[in-house]
């Protein structure tokens, strides 16, 4: 599934990785200010926010599975299987299809501020995008403030603040942010001797504090280990420290191909990871087959224009060698 993360030093930065079994033919997307943006229920918005992200594109649509808009609003969505429901258009309300989400608030909305003022409004629509499954998710926004989840569910949609800055997949977030209590004695230090003043009991390995943290590819382990790992993150405040220690973050939750069959001879791997400098507008991210770090700058582009700009993702290895 996915995993996706906040973390601030000095600047704002969001991603996540993205998990499955295959590629859609994802690319890195840049909407322009002036892209006409088509919306089913609410018309067509022609002058607004330029957003950079992830997205597939079919039929010149860009639909995002993560963004930044020019502002250093930050979006994603991730599986949510078997407890997202979206609804049918409602009368009164801002009805919007599940893919049209992310455009509609990164083009609209500056900040979380703003955000929660249009979320007040919206309905989800279970409204395919062509003949294309409804993708069941649930979302994280956050800006350099705060962090929310929303949550689209059977009696309506949930907004949550999202203190811990991080997402995974099932089961809800109430829930998830609850199982961090069984996880509260975990330190980065090492343990004392709790268990009796009669025994000699002493740490006989580096790393004993966090024994108990969970390491399997489960929704809800990873979302205890990305919270722990970057809670505990110690980097410099330099743009190369911080985008470093950003990959190592999400390295900690990573998939590897083979450990999560999902269908005979099919594995979940980490297929993208993603880090956005938000207040500057640059995407980094590597590949499964790429570990170096690619990066687009949106504002090197002319974000007046009224084209999608796009560029394919690097999945080749690239190795650099010394002599």
């Amino acid at each position: 599934m996915c995993t996706a993360v906040t973390y601030q030093t000095d600047n704002f930065y969001f991603g996540r990785t993205l998990d499955y079994e295959s590629s859609y033919g994802e690319e890195l997307v840049i909407l322009p200010r002036k892209f006409q943006l088509h919306f089913l229920n609410m018309g067509m918005l022609e002058n607004h926010y330029a957003i950079l992200g992830t997205a597939h594109v079919a039929q010149g649509y860009p639909l995002f599975y993560d963004a930044v808009n020019e502002k250093g609003l930050c979006m994603a969505g991730l599986n949510f299987v078997g407890n997202a429901q979206y609804a049918k258009v409602m009368n009164g309300k801002d009805n919007l299809a599940q893919y049209e989400f992310i455009p509609w608030i990164l083009s609209n909305c500056s900040c979380i501020v703003e955000a929660k003022e249009l979320l007040a409004k919206i309905n989800l629509t279970d409204t395919p995008f062509q003949k294309m499954p409804v993708a069941q998710l649930h979302w994280i926004l956050a800006d350099k403030e705060q962090a929310i989840t929303v949550e689209a569910v059977a009696d309506g949609i949930k907004i949550y603040p999202n203190p811990i800055g991080v997402l995974t997949n099932n089961p809800p977030f109430p829930e998830q942010m609850f199982r961090l209590n069984d996880f509260m004695n975990l330190s980065a230090k090492q343990p004392k001797n709790h268990f009796s003043n009669k025994l000699n009991l002493h740490p006989y390995s580096r790393g004993m504090g966090a024994l108990g943290l969970p390491g399997d590819l489960s929704s809800s382990s990873r979302f205890v280990r990305a919270a722990f790992v970057k809670e505990h993150s110690v980097s410099g405040h330099s743009e190369l420290e911080s985008v470093s220690q950003f990959f190592h973050i999400l390295g900690s939750v990573e998939q590897q191909n083979g450990c999560c069959e999902v269908e005979n001879g099919q594995y979940e791997k980490t297929i993208y990871t993603v880090c956005y400098n938000a207040n500057k507008g640059i995407y980094y991210y590597t590949t499964y087959h790429n570990h170096q770090i690619s990066a687009i700058d949106m504002h090197r582009e002319d974000l007046n224009g009224a084209q999608l700009i796009r560029y394919p993702m690097r999945t080749g290895e690239q190795i650099y060698f010394q002599n």
